[in-house]
């Protein structure tokens, strides 16, 4: 039973190894690349949005201050008057006028807090869009880099280099 589970074992891992080599690297990388690029363009976009909601409810906010102030020049008017009943409406609509353009103004500060969250984070995800590029700028233009070196590249060993080994090598032999 224990031989057959670690043959098993074996050819798991001998299969595992063969899609190791199938699957290639760089086409792995380039499309974490390209799946990281999507990302954070659409964050951007997502940036665009909160910026044109903000814009909108600013609009707004505007609307519903210069339309209480209009709301002060008529209590005014109404005071001046001695128009109590009067004043009491437009007190009242002033009120809820008031607290609507705090809701939005709530609104206006939740915005710009993920705004300014979404754009730090687009910031760091650029720059670690940048460092996979350069990598695979490296892996694309130096693909054997690894084998060359692990192995040792044979085309930079100088010729005075082979002459001095060759001659250690025959004093150690002369040695023994």
């Amino acid at each position: 039973m224990a031989l057959i589970t670690r043959l098993s074992r074996l050819f798991q891992a001998d299969f595992n190894a063969v899609l190791d080599h199938i699957e290639e690297p760089g086409l792995q990388l380039k499309q974490a690349v390209r799946e990281m690029q999507l990302a954070v363009d659409q964050d951007k976009q997502r940036i665009k949005l909160l910026h044109h909601e903000s814009e909108e409810l600013n609009l707004t906010a505007d609307r519903f201050a210069s339309s209480i102030d209009g709301l002060n020049e008529e209590l005014e008017i109404c005071l001046s008057a001695n128009k109590d009943d009067l004043a009491r409406d437009l007190i009242r609509r002033k009120i809820a006028k008031l607290r609507h353009q705090q809701a939005i103004q709530l609104q206006i500060d939740s915005l710009n807090r993920q705004k300014h969250q979404l754009e730090k984070q687009v910031e760091e995800h650029c720059l670690q869009l940048e460092s996979m590029k350069q990598k695979m700028d490296l892996l694309v233009t130096y693909p054997d880099q690894d084998a060359q070196l692990a192995y040792g590249d044979t085309e930079k060993v100088r010729n005075e280099e082979v002459e001095i080994a060759l001659l250690r090598e025959k004093q150690r032999r002369a040695r023994s």
